[in-house]
C-alpha cells in the first residue's frame, strides 16, 4: 500500500476527532452554554461510571481468551516504559526551563502519561472502517482494536492514578510548603505529630513550647542550690533518659520494617483510584472471556444471558462520542487561561510528539526482533501509537483535586491537542507503513 493512501487513511479518523471536538467546544462557549462546566462534570461522571466500564468489559469479553492473554503480556511493560521514558524527558524539561515548583508535577505528568484509552478508542475504530486500512476485515479489526484499546485504557489508568496522582500531590505539597517558610520565632508550624527541639524550648511529649523560660518573678528561685531530694529526683530523671536512649538503640526486626513500609505505601497509593470503574470493567471482561462456562452463557447469538452483554454494549457505544464532546468542551478553558512560559509548552510538545515516538520505534522494533511481540500488525500499531499520544485528560482532574496548575494545565492541553491533529496523522501514517 502506498504512503499517500496510508496518509489519507490516517487523516480521516483524526479529522473525525477534530470535527466532534469542535462541536464540543462550540457547545461549551458562553453564547451556547449547553456544555457548561457543571454539565461537563455531570456528563463526565456518566462516562466514568457507566459508559467506559460497559465499553471496556464488553469488548474484552468478546475477544479475550486464555490464549490471547499470553499474547498481550507485553502491553503493560510497554505502557510502563512510556511512563519511565516520559518522566526522564520531563525531568530534562524541568531542568532546562527552570519550571517553578508548583508546575513540576504537572510537567512530569504531561510528559509521562498519554491519553492511552480515549484517543485509541476513537482512532482505532475509525481506521478499521477505512478501505485502505492495512489491518484486514473491518469487523475483525474493529473488535480486536477496541479490545486492545480497552486494555490500554485500563492499564494506563492504573499507572496514572498510582504514579502521576502522587507526583502532582507531592509537587503541590512542596509548593505550599515553600509558601509557609517565612520564619517567625513565635509562630512556627511543623507537620502534625512531629517533634522539634530548639535552644530555649522545652518539650512535653510531642508538644513543643517556646515561651517556657523562667519568668523574672521566679528568677531567684531558679538560682537556689539543689537540695538532696532535688538531687535524687534529678538522678532518677537522668537515669530514665539513659534508659530511653538504650531503648532507641534496640534493632527493629525486618518483619516489622517490611510491615511498616507496606502500610506506608498503601497510605500513599489511593486504592480507590486504582480500582476505578474502568479497571473493574477490565476485570469483569477478563472473567467473562477467560472462564468458558460464563463465556458460553453470555457471548454468542445462542447464549441464554446474551441480553446482558447486548445491553452493556449498547451503553458502551455512547462512550466515544460523549468523550470527544467533553474533550472539546474542556479545551475552551485553555483559551481563557494564561501565565505559563512558552518554553514549558514547547518542551512538553517536543517530548510527546518527537522524542517519545522515536524511542517507541526503537523499543517496539527491538521487541519484535526478540520475539516479545506477536505478529499482529494491529497490535504492533497500537503499541507504537501509545508513544505518540497527547497528555491524558485525567491530569486536568488531578490538578483540580490539589489546586496546583489548573490554568497552566488547560493551556498545555489546548496546544497539545491542537497539534495532535497533525502529529497523530503523520505518526499514524508512518506506523501503519512500518507494520504493514
Amino acid at each position: 500500500m502506498g504512503f499517500l493512501e496510508l496518509f489519507i487513511t490516517a487523516t480521516v479518523p483524526v479529522m473525525n476527532v477534530l470535527l466532534v471536538t469542535g462541536v464540543g467546544s462550540f457547545l461549551a462557549t458562553s453564547n451556547v452554554g449547553i456544555l457548561s462546566e457543571d454539565a461537563r462534570k455531570h456528563l463526565n461522571n456518566v462516562v466514568f461510571f457507566v459508559f467506559n466500564p460497559a465499553l471496556v468489559s464488553t469488548n474484552l469479553a468478546r475477544t479475550i481468551t486464555m490464549e490471547s492473554m499470553v499474547l498481550l503480556w507485553f502491553m503493560p511493560i510497554n505502557i510502563l516504559l512510556t511512563f519511565i521514558v516520559g518522566s526522564l524527558f520531563g525531568w530534562l524539561v524541568i531542568q532546562i526551563t527552570r519550571a517553578p515548583t508548583n508546575l513540576r508535577g504537572l510537567i512530569l505528568g504531561c510528559c509521562a502519561a498519554g491519553n492511552l484509552g480515549n484517543m485509541l478508542l476513537i482512532i482505532v475504530p475509525a481506521i478499521c472502517k477505512e478501505k485502505g486500512s492495512p489491518f484486514g476485515a473491518s469487523d475483525v479489526c474493529h473488535t480486536y482494536g477496541l479490545a486492545y484499546a480497552s486494555l490500554s485504557m485500563a492499564i494506563g489508568a492504573i499507572f496514572l492514578w498510582s504514579y502521576v496522582y502522587n507526583i502532582v500531590r507531592v509537587s503541590s505539597g512542596a509548593a505550599k510548603g515553600k509558601m509557609n517558610t517565612n520564619f517567625h520565632p513565635h509562630r512556627m508550624e511543623f507537620p502534625e505529630g512531629s517533634t522539634r527541639l530548639f535552644p530555649g524550648s522545652c518539650t512535653d511529649g510531642a508538644i513543643t513550647t517556646y515561651n517556657c523560660s523562667t519568668s523574672s518573678h521566679y528568677a531567684d528561685e531558679s538560682t537556689l542550690p539543689l537540695s538532696r531530694s532535688n538531687e535524687s529526683s534529678t538522678m532518677k530523671e537522668s537515669g530514665q533518659k539513659k534508659n530511653r536512649k538504650k531503648k532507641w538503640l534496640v534493632k527493629v526486626p525486618f518483619s516489622v520494617k517490611a510491615r511498616k513500609l507496606l502500610s506506608t505505601l498503601l497510605g500513599v497509593i489511593d486504592l480507590k483510584k486504582l480500582f476505578a470503574p474502568s479497571t473493574i470493567g477490565v476485570i469483569v471482561g477478563f472473567v467473562i472471556g477467560v472462564i468458558p462456562q460464563i463465556r458460553k452463557a453470555m457471548i454468542g447469538e445462542g447464549a441464554p444471558l446474551r441480553v446482558i452483554q447486548e445491553s452493556a454494549a449498547l451503553l458502551g457505544d455512547g462512550a466515544i462520542p460523549t468523550l470527544t464532546l467533553i474533550m472539546g468542551g474542556n479545551l475552551i478553558k485553555g483559551l481563557r487561561s494564561s501565565g505559563i512560559r512558552l518554553s514549558i509548552i514547547i518542551g512538553v510538545i517536543v517530548v510527546r510528539y518527537i522524542m517519545l515516538p522515536l524511542v517507541g520505534i526503537v523499543v517496539i522494533k527491538v521487541a519484535i526482533r526478540l520475539g516479545l511481540v506477536h505478529s499482529d500488525p494491529l497490535y504492533q500499531f497500537i503499541l507504537l501509537v501509545q508513544y505518540a499520544l497527547p497528555p491524558a485528560m485525567n491530569i486536568g482532574t488531578i490538578t483540580q483535586l490539589f489546586g496546583a496548575g489548573e490554568s497552566e494545565c488547560s493551556v498545555i492541553f489546548l496546544w497539545a491537542y491542537a497539534l495532535a491533529s497533525f502529529s497523530l496523522t503523520l505518526w499514524s501514517t508512518f506506523f501503519m507503513w512500518l507494520v504493514s
